[in-house]
């Protein structure tokens, strides 16, 4: 394998590694920014909202855009957007000009761009492996590996930031990362390191058309079924715990915001050592299994601690051992999607697919919010527990989770669908 042969996904993986890091510290900034201004988790989750909604629809109506404009361009230019959204919330905030309804505002705008972002990246992934005759587990677990090392090195990092900076230097990071990602992959990953652009012309019949072939393409699979409901709902939860229950928990019991950093950094060790385990043993570990036990760990038992917890050591323990089973999860669900989606079909399914998928992440918080005023934390996060138990045990029952250890065939309708399009020579 020649060096040369990896420089997209190189590329690639560092400025996910970038982008993440400053996305996982401005993660932590903004939440404490808004508890500690106004002591409210509702607007606390009115601003994770404001955030996530966009982003999820983005996700979803961006896959016919990221055809057309193409997958590296469509990275570079989300990440530079971003950017310029992020990094205008410390410069207002420092000249007094930073109001809830601005601050909500900026933070949709860099949530909607960041959907493209990430929709075009995910596309990227199997081309770039392909390159480098990567297999698709071990990509996929490469990729998580970098999402794993920007969350570990930018959470652990965030608390201590916070308290010595402020929670809008940290935000600043955030932005200035984005722009660096944009610029790693305008340099790192050629023009050619992507699916060519679609060459027709994008009207609103043609729009819906693209996007109804996404939709169709995964209501045709049973597996794809199953796993987008099961992760929506404990997508969901897992945004309502760490945007508003975690931080409201430090908050109640240890009144100080470095154990915000502590606990995600030991989330994000436990799931870079699950994503790189898995990028080394993922061709030959039997999918289901793992993915059966990764869900089952990952979920209740964080939220079931802190309901019965208030001190540190636990915390970290359960974050930890849940970080390991997130960090396995991932690479294989990508490596099943990679596989059974057509090459000229990802961007349209897979957005639609992670959009599903993150559907409700912007209901998370304000349901966690909401609960803990109209009741207590502790009642709120056995509430999720108790949720989780469900989501997670439920689906695993189901036939259609059989497929996940079968390559399956392309199915002819896909095929056709790929087959119709009109691709021009690539830049």
């Amino acid at each position: 394998m020649e060096r040369e042969s990896l420089r997209p996904l190189t590329g690639q993986l560092v400025a996910q590694l970038v982008s993440v890091l400053g996305t996982s510290m401005s993660a932590l900034a903004i939440p404490w920014l808004v508890l500690t201004s106004t002591g409210s988790a509702t607007r606390t989750g009115l601003v994770a909202f404001a955030e996530m909604a966009p982003y999820v629809a983005m996700q979803a109506l961006g896959g016919p855009l990221v055809d057309r404009v193409g997958a590296r361009r469509a990275y570079v230019l989300g990440n530079t957007a971003a950017a310029v959204a992020v990094c205008a919330i410390p410069a207002l905030h420092a000249l007094g000009l930073l109001p809830p309804g601005a601050l909500a505002g900026l933070v949709a705008v860099a949530g909607a761009v960041r959907g493209v972002a990430d929709c075009a990246g995910l596309v990227l992934v199997p081309v770039t492996a392909g390159l480098g005759a990567v297999p698709l587990e071990r990509a996929a677990g490469l990729h998580g590996s970098a999402n794993q090392t920007g969350l570990l090195v930018g959470a652990s990092a965030a608390g201590v930031m916070i308290s010595l900076l402020g929670a809008p230097a940290v935000v600043l990071v955030d932005g200035i990362s984005f722009a660096l990602a944009a610029v790693l992959v305008a340099l790192l990953v050629p023009a050619g390191a992507q699916p060519p652009p679609v060459g027709r012309r994008l009207g609103t019949r043609q729009y819906v058309a693209d996007l109804a072939d996404g939709v169709r393409f995964i209501r045709a699979d049973r597996l794809m079924l199953v796993l987008v409901a099961m992760i929506a709902l404990t997508n969901l939860l897992d945004q309502g715990i760490n945007a508003v229950l975690v931080p409201v928990w430090v908050r109640e019991h240890l009144h100080q915001p470095r154990a915000l950093g502590l606990i995600a950094g030991a989330l994000g060790a436990g799931a870079l050592i699950g994503a790189l385990v898995a990028a080394w043993l993922g061709p030959r570990l039997p999918r289901r299994v793992v993915f059966t036990a990764g869900v089952l760990i990952a979920g209740a038992p964080t939220s079931f601690v802190l309901a019965l917890t208030g001190t540190l050591p636990p915390a970290l323990t359960v974050a930890f051992v849940a970080g390991l089973a997130v960090g396995g999860l991932n690479p294989i669900l990508n490596a099943v999607l990679f596989e059974r989606v057509p090459p000229r079909l990802r961007a349209r399914t897979l957005g639609a697919l992670k959009a599903s998928a993150w559907i409700g992440t912007p209901v998370g918080p304000l349901l966690a919010g909401g609960l803990i005023e109209a009741t207590s934390l502790r009642t709120t996060l056995l509430a999720f527990a108790t949720i989780f138990v469900v989501a997670t045990t439920v689906p695993l029952m189901l036939p259609a989770m059989r497929d996940m250890n079968r390559t399956p065939r392309p199915r002819p309708e896909a095929t056709r669908a790929a087959d119709h399009e009109v691709v021009p020579e690539s830049a």
